[in-house]
């Protein structure tokens, strides 16, 4: 490469620089609050760094979230990492999560990761996710955006994996995020591929950077207005979150 091209390279964005020049991890935390562009705790909810449970390593997050049948508004527990990924991108992105032990699965949705942007400028969304991770019952579930902001469509991928209250599991997602048909996106859940689909569109099409989120956002508590059962705390951690250009960047097993 020339050096004028190196010096273009920079000058369009040090993150696009990073991911040709090195093809590398574009974020890894082990399990600290430090690191994060932001930390989004909504009512009664909280996020701190533990010791006692943690997957590998001297610390994880927990995030909790309580449910309170006079608050109308949303259920967020997350640790935020901006600028992980726009259309364009290909990515790897994984994390590891554990369930309290106490679980009662429901069949309302509990989300435990999702990439996320600020459309409010748009006038027809405000903040919008494009893939979300979720648990409906005891299952996994995923999905992708696809079309514009004002004109959105979403594809659901149901039923990939049977999750087991407290015990750690692993997911890792490959993407290619792409709002014409081309792209591709893959699942992993404790080492097992459990979802591969191409030529799919990924991603709405607009060129802004989505944030990447992990934690506990409680939204069926908000969509359906109600809890169901009678769990109304919730609580699960996290560790070994990592976004990168392989899957081993994004695998803690291979860290």
């Amino acid at each position: 490469m020339k050096l004028k091209d190196v010096g273009v390279a920079v000058g369009v964005s040090l993150f696009a620089f990073g991911l040709v020049a090195e093809a590398a991890e574009i974020f890894r935390n082990t399990g600290t609050l430090s690191g994060w562009n932001s930390i989004n705790r909504e009512h009664n909810g909280s996020v701190n760094e533990v010791t006692n449970v943690t997957y590998e390593g001297p610390t994880a997050i927990k995030v909790t979230q309580i449910y309170d049948p006079a608050y109308t508004g949303r259920y967020h527990s997350e640790v935020v990492r901006n600028n992980v990924y726009r259309r364009g991108d290909t990515g790897f992105y994984g994390f590891a999560f554990r369930l309290q032990a106490d679980w009662q699965f429901q069949p309302q949705s509990y989300n435990i990761a999702q990439f996320i942007a600020d459309f409010s400028n748009t006038g027809c969304d405000d903040y919008m996710p494009s893939s979300m991770v979720w648990i409906s019952g005891n299952q996994l579930f995923t999905r992708v955006k696809q079309g514009s902001v004002c004109n959105q469509n979403t594809v659901t991928f149901g039923n990939l994996a049977t999750i087991t209250a407290g015990e750690w599991h692993k997911v890792i997602i490959q993407a290619k995020w792409a709002s014409d048909g081309t792209g591709f996106y893959k699942l992993w859940f404790d080492g097992t591929k459990v979802l591969e689909q191409y030529n799919l569109s990924t991603t709405v099409s607009d060129d802004r950077y989505f944030q990447f989120r992990v934690g506990l956002y409680a939204n069926g508590w908000y969509d359906n207005g109600y809890m169901q059962g009678s769990q109304a705390s919730r609580s699960i951690w996290f560790d070994e979150i990592a976004a990168g250009t392989t899957y081993a960047d994004a695998d803690p097993a291979q860290w």
